[in-house]
Protein backbone atom coordinates (compact mmCIF):
# COMPACT_ATOMS: atom_id res chain seq x y z
CA UNK A 1 0.00 0.00 0.00
CA UNK A 2 1.25 3.31 -0.91
CA UNK A 3 0.86 6.57 0.53
CA UNK A 4 -1.79 7.74 -1.82
CA UNK A 5 -3.85 4.83 -1.30
CA UNK A 6 -3.60 5.12 2.29
CA UNK A 7 -4.81 8.69 1.78
CA UNK A 8 -7.66 7.63 -0.91
CA UNK A 9 -8.87 5.27 1.69
CA UNK A 10 -9.27 7.37 4.14
CA UNK A 11 -10.95 10.68 2.49
CA UNK A 12 -13.84 7.50 0.99
CA UNK A 13 -13.92 6.23 4.93
CA UNK A 14 -14.21 9.75 6.41
CA UNK A 15 -17.06 11.10 3.98
CA UNK A 16 -18.89 7.93 3.61
CA UNK A 17 -18.93 6.93 7.12
CA UNK A 18 -21.40 9.72 7.75
CA UNK A 19 -22.77 11.59 4.70
CA UNK A 20 -25.58 8.11 4.31
CA UNK A 21 -23.73 6.38 1.36
CA UNK A 22 -22.43 3.56 2.49
CA UNK A 23 -18.27 3.56 3.54
CA UNK A 24 -18.17 0.17 3.70
CA UNK A 25 -19.26 -0.18 0.54
CA UNK A 26 -17.47 1.99 -1.46
CA UNK A 27 -14.28 1.38 0.10
CA UNK A 28 -14.59 -2.31 -0.47
CA UNK A 29 -15.15 -1.32 -4.48
CA UNK A 30 -12.38 1.24 -4.42
CA UNK A 31 -10.04 -1.47 -3.06
CA UNK A 32 -11.00 -3.33 -6.59
CA UNK A 33 -10.60 -0.30 -8.37
CA UNK A 34 -6.94 -0.01 -6.68
CA UNK A 35 -6.34 -3.55 -6.78
CA UNK A 36 -5.77 -3.68 -3.24
CA UNK A 37 -8.19 -6.81 -2.28
CA UNK A 38 -5.65 -8.46 0.34
CA UNK A 39 -5.68 -5.49 2.48
CA UNK A 40 -6.84 -6.95 5.91
CA UNK A 41 -10.00 -5.81 6.44
CA UNK A 42 -8.71 -4.46 9.98
CA UNK A 43 -7.53 -1.72 7.80
CA UNK A 44 -11.07 -0.60 7.56
CA UNK A 45 -11.45 -0.79 10.83
CA UNK A 46 -8.54 1.52 11.71
CA UNK A 47 -10.44 3.85 9.79
CA UNK A 48 -13.58 3.41 11.19
CA UNK A 49 -11.96 4.36 14.51
CA UNK A 50 -10.52 7.73 12.73
CA UNK A 51 -14.52 8.09 11.93
CA UNK A 52 -15.37 7.42 15.54
CA UNK A 53 -12.56 10.29 16.89
CA UNK A 54 -14.10 12.89 14.27
CA UNK A 55 -18.13 11.58 16.37
CA UNK A 56 -16.11 12.30 19.37
CA UNK A 57 -15.12 15.99 18.42
CA UNK A 58 -18.05 16.94 16.90
CA UNK A 59 -20.62 15.91 19.47
CA UNK A 60 -18.62 16.47 22.44
CA UNK A 61 -20.57 18.60 24.45
CA UNK A 62 -23.30 15.92 24.26
CA UNK A 63 -21.24 13.08 25.24
CA UNK A 64 -19.27 14.91 28.01
CA UNK A 65 -22.74 15.69 29.38
CA UNK A 66 -23.91 12.24 28.86
CA UNK A 67 -21.08 11.27 30.85
CA UNK A 68 -21.15 13.99 33.73
CA UNK A 69 -25.02 13.26 34.70
CA UNK A 70 -24.35 9.27 34.86
CA UNK A 71 -21.72 9.92 37.25
CA UNK A 72 -23.92 11.99 39.19
CA UNK A 73 -26.70 8.86 38.83
CA UNK A 74 -24.20 6.65 39.87
CA UNK A 75 -23.32 9.01 43.28
CA UNK A 76 -27.03 9.71 43.17
CA UNK A 77 -26.77 13.41 42.41
CA UNK A 78 -28.71 13.75 39.44
CA UNK A 79 -31.15 16.93 39.03
CA UNK A 80 -33.86 18.02 36.54
CA UNK A 81 -31.31 18.88 34.34
CA UNK A 82 -29.45 15.26 33.91
CA UNK A 83 -32.78 13.61 32.48
CA UNK A 84 -32.25 14.59 29.04
CA UNK A 85 -28.58 13.39 29.54
CA UNK A 86 -29.97 9.90 30.95
CA UNK A 87 -32.84 9.27 28.97
CA UNK A 88 -30.11 8.20 26.22
CA UNK A 89 -28.58 5.63 27.46
CA UNK A 90 -31.65 3.09 27.96
CA UNK A 91 -32.50 3.31 24.34
CA UNK A 92 -28.42 3.39 23.57
CA UNK A 93 -27.67 -0.23 25.46
CA UNK A 94 -31.15 -1.46 24.03
CA UNK A 95 -30.34 -0.78 20.86
CA UNK A 96 -26.60 -1.91 20.81
CA UNK A 97 -26.97 -5.21 22.24
CA UNK A 98 -29.74 -6.07 19.33
CA UNK A 99 -27.10 -4.64 16.51
CA UNK A 100 -24.40 -6.92 18.17
CA UNK A 101 -26.82 -10.05 18.15
CA UNK A 102 -27.85 -9.46 14.31
CA UNK A 103 -24.88 -7.92 13.63
CA UNK A 104 -22.11 -10.35 14.37
CA UNK A 105 -24.40 -13.26 12.19
CA UNK A 106 -23.61 -11.06 9.17
CA UNK A 107 -20.81 -9.86 9.58
CA UNK A 108 -19.10 -12.62 8.74
CA UNK A 109 -20.50 -12.74 4.83
CA UNK A 110 -17.28 -11.97 2.25
CA UNK A 111 -18.70 -9.39 -0.51
CA UNK A 112 -15.41 -8.97 -1.55
CA UNK A 113 -15.56 -8.77 -5.41
CA UNK A 114 -19.39 -8.81 -5.75
CA UNK A 115 -20.11 -5.46 -7.06
CA UNK A 116 -23.44 -6.19 -7.80
CA UNK A 117 -24.50 -7.02 -4.63
CA UNK A 118 -23.03 -4.27 -3.43
CA UNK A 119 -24.20 -1.81 -5.88
CA UNK A 120 -28.09 -3.37 -5.47
CA UNK A 121 -27.97 -2.67 -1.36
CA UNK A 122 -26.23 1.01 -2.67
CA UNK A 123 -29.63 1.10 -4.59
CA UNK A 124 -31.86 -0.08 -1.55
CA UNK A 125 -30.22 2.65 0.84
CA UNK A 126 -31.46 5.11 -1.76
CA UNK A 127 -35.11 3.97 -1.91
CA UNK A 128 -35.04 3.91 2.14
CA UNK A 129 -33.15 7.49 2.35
CA UNK A 130 -35.99 8.76 -0.60
CA UNK A 131 -38.79 6.96 2.01
CA UNK A 132 -37.98 8.83 5.04
CA UNK A 133 -37.38 12.40 3.46
CA UNK A 134 -41.63 11.95 2.96
CA UNK A 135 -42.12 11.31 6.11
CA UNK A 136 -44.32 13.76 8.47
CA UNK A 137 -41.45 15.09 10.83
CA UNK A 138 -41.96 13.02 14.57
CA UNK A 139 -42.32 14.60 17.65
CA UNK A 140 -40.29 12.05 20.12
CA UNK A 141 -37.50 12.41 22.32
CA UNK A 142 -34.73 9.36 23.21
CA UNK A 143 -36.74 10.11 26.50
CA UNK A 144 -39.47 8.44 25.10
CA UNK A 145 -38.14 6.60 22.24
CA UNK A 146 -38.79 3.06 24.51
CA UNK A 147 -37.77 -0.15 24.56
CA UNK A 148 -39.44 -1.68 21.33
CA UNK A 149 -38.31 1.21 19.25
CA UNK A 150 -34.92 0.99 20.29
CA UNK A 151 -34.83 -2.79 19.42
CA UNK A 152 -35.56 -2.09 16.36
CA UNK A 153 -33.62 0.68 15.60
CA UNK A 154 -30.76 -1.33 16.59
CA UNK A 155 -31.93 -4.20 14.27
CA UNK A 156 -31.64 -1.73 11.60
CA UNK A 157 -28.62 -0.73 12.32
CA UNK A 158 -27.36 -4.50 12.27
CA UNK A 159 -28.81 -5.15 8.51
CA UNK A 160 -26.39 -1.89 8.04
CA UNK A 161 -23.17 -4.16 8.49
CA UNK A 162 -23.64 -5.35 5.14
CA UNK A 163 -21.45 -3.40 2.18
CA UNK A 164 -23.34 -1.01 0.09
CA UNK A 165 -25.99 -0.23 3.25
CA UNK A 166 -25.20 3.09 4.63
CA UNK A 167 -25.38 2.74 8.74
CA UNK A 168 -26.11 6.41 8.98
CA UNK A 169 -28.89 6.16 6.40
CA UNK A 170 -30.34 3.41 7.31
CA UNK A 171 -30.42 4.39 11.15
CA UNK A 172 -31.52 8.14 10.81
CA UNK A 173 -33.83 6.63 8.87
CA UNK A 174 -35.33 4.03 10.84
CA UNK A 175 -34.95 7.24 13.46
CA UNK A 176 -37.57 8.92 11.49
CA UNK A 177 -39.63 6.16 11.13
CA UNK A 178 -39.77 5.34 15.10
CA UNK A 179 -41.18 9.04 15.15
CA UNK A 180 -38.10 10.93 16.31
CA UNK A 181 -37.49 14.50 15.42
CA UNK A 182 -34.83 15.11 12.95
CA UNK A 183 -32.35 16.84 15.12
CA UNK A 184 -32.58 14.03 17.36
CA UNK A 185 -32.52 11.47 15.01
CA UNK A 186 -29.61 12.50 13.60
CA UNK A 187 -27.73 12.75 16.75
CA UNK A 188 -28.87 9.36 18.14
CA UNK A 189 -27.64 8.02 14.96
CA UNK A 190 -24.26 9.21 15.58
CA UNK A 191 -24.14 8.38 19.17
CA UNK A 192 -24.86 4.77 18.55
CA UNK A 193 -21.94 4.62 15.79
CA UNK A 194 -19.95 4.88 18.99
CA UNK A 195 -20.66 1.30 20.39
CA UNK A 196 -20.91 -0.23 17.05
CA UNK A 197 -17.26 0.84 15.64
CA UNK A 198 -15.98 0.02 19.11
CA UNK A 199 -17.22 -3.51 19.04
CA UNK A 200 -15.89 -3.93 15.21
CA UNK A 201 -12.74 -2.86 16.81
CA UNK A 202 -12.61 -5.63 19.16
CA UNK A 203 -13.95 -8.37 16.99
CA UNK A 204 -11.12 -7.49 14.83
CA UNK A 205 -7.86 -6.99 16.65
CA UNK A 206 -6.68 -10.42 16.07
CA UNK A 207 -5.50 -9.17 12.40
CA UNK A 208 -3.63 -6.53 14.25
CA UNK A 209 -0.35 -8.44 13.46
CA UNK A 210 -1.66 -9.21 9.79
CA UNK A 211 -2.20 -5.59 9.20
CA UNK A 212 1.25 -4.16 10.36
CA UNK A 213 2.77 -6.82 8.16
CA UNK A 214 1.30 -5.62 5.26
CA UNK A 215 0.93 -2.01 5.68
CA UNK A 216 3.71 0.49 6.70
CA UNK A 217 3.34 2.79 9.95
CA UNK A 218 3.03 6.27 8.03
CA UNK A 219 0.13 4.58 5.30
CA UNK A 220 -1.64 3.85 8.61
CA UNK A 221 -1.03 7.72 9.90
CA UNK A 222 -1.74 9.21 6.54
CA UNK A 223 -5.06 6.88 6.38
CA UNK A 224 -6.03 7.37 10.05
CA UNK A 225 -5.67 11.76 9.56
CA UNK A 226 -7.33 12.01 6.59
CA UNK A 227 -10.46 9.76 7.56
CA UNK A 228 -10.63 11.73 10.39
CA UNK A 229 -10.63 15.34 8.98
CA UNK A 230 -12.95 14.09 6.51
CA UNK A 231 -15.01 12.54 8.93
CA UNK A 232 -15.56 15.95 10.66
CA UNK A 233 -16.42 17.94 7.45
CA UNK A 234 -18.62 15.29 7.08
CA UNK A 235 -20.32 15.38 9.70
CA UNK A 236 -20.59 19.03 10.11
CA UNK A 237 -22.23 19.34 6.55
CA UNK A 238 -25.02 16.33 7.51
CA UNK A 239 -26.42 17.41 10.32
CA UNK A 240 -27.88 20.49 8.74
CA UNK A 241 -28.90 18.24 5.99
CA UNK A 242 -30.68 15.73 8.17
CA UNK A 243 -32.85 18.99 10.27
CA UNK A 244 -33.97 20.55 6.94
CA UNK A 245 -34.99 16.63 5.42
CA UNK A 246 -32.66 16.12 2.57
CA UNK A 247 -32.16 12.85 2.75
CA UNK A 248 -33.56 12.86 -0.71
CA UNK A 249 -30.42 14.34 -2.39
CA UNK A 250 -27.88 11.63 -1.08
CA UNK A 251 -30.67 8.86 -3.02
CA UNK A 252 -30.07 11.02 -6.12
CA UNK A 253 -26.65 9.67 -6.03
CA UNK A 254 -27.36 6.24 -4.76
CA UNK A 255 -29.84 4.84 -6.81
CA UNK A 256 -28.20 6.07 -10.18
CA UNK A 257 -24.94 4.99 -8.86
CA UNK A 258 -26.15 1.57 -7.96
CA UNK A 259 -28.25 1.21 -11.49
CA UNK A 260 -24.60 1.95 -12.72
CA UNK A 261 -23.00 -1.09 -10.96
CA UNK A 262 -25.61 -2.97 -11.96
CA UNK A 263 -25.17 -2.97 -15.24
CA UNK A 264 -20.86 -2.68 -15.55
CA UNK A 265 -19.77 -4.15 -12.82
Amino acid sequence: MTILQALSLGLFQGIAEFLPISSSGHLLLLRQFLGMAKVPVLFDIILHLASLLSILVVFRKRILGIIVSFAKWLARKQDESDKANLSVIIPLLTATIITAIFGFSLRKLDFSGQGKIIAGFMVLTGLVLFASSRLKEGSLTCRNLGIKRSALIGLAQGFAVLPGLSRSGITISANLASGLNREEAGEFSFLLAIPAILGAFVLEAGDMQELLGSVGVSELVFGFAAAFAAGVLALRLLMPLVRKGKLAWFAAYLIPAGIAGLLFL
